[in-house]
């Protein structure tokens, strides 16, 4: 019995680990009290990511780190696998930007539409665009919805 319960302690083990190492972490940079950023991280949480919340005072400074562009500005800056995610970015679509590697410095949905992750508000889903975009700031579409 015991030697049964070691194994099974040691498989859920390297099970965690496994599952770790599957989905890189995502550091996200954001104001402590913006609650439409922790909407975001717990729909990144909810499609199996690992999330660190940073709560900083200025979010400036981690935007002007990517060369982001304030037309291509959000409410939080997030970093993952070396690249950088500005504002409400679908989970599926930072999934896609990870399977297919793109040579971009990120991706971003600027300002806040609603309907996008994080700004559910009811009914309303105002159209959006995910953009990716490259360290001179030049932009183009990744996903539309």
């Amino acid at each position: 019995m015991r030697r049964f319960l070691l194994f099974v302690l040691v498989a859920a083990s390297v099970t965690a680990c496994t599952d770790r190492q599957a989905s890189p972490t995502i550091t996200v940079y954001k104001s402590p009290t913006c609650g439409c950023c922790n909407k975001w991280i717990t729909h990144l949480q909810n499609n199996g990511f690992h999330v660190v919340a940073r709560d900083v005072d200025d979010v400036v400074p981690y935007k002007q780190r990517t060369g982001l562009t304030p037309q291509l500005a959000s409410c939080h800056t997030a970093f993952i696998d070396g690249y950088a995610i500005e504002g409400h970015v679908p989970a599926r679509d930072i999934k896609r930007l990870l399977d297919e590697r793109p040579a971009v410095q990120g991706l971003t949905v600027p300002g806040m539409p609603i309907g996008s992750p994080g700004m559910e508000q009811g009914n309303r889903k105002d159209p959006y665009e995910v953009l990716t975009f490259d360290k001179t700031g030049e932009a183009a579409v990744f996903s539309r919805y």
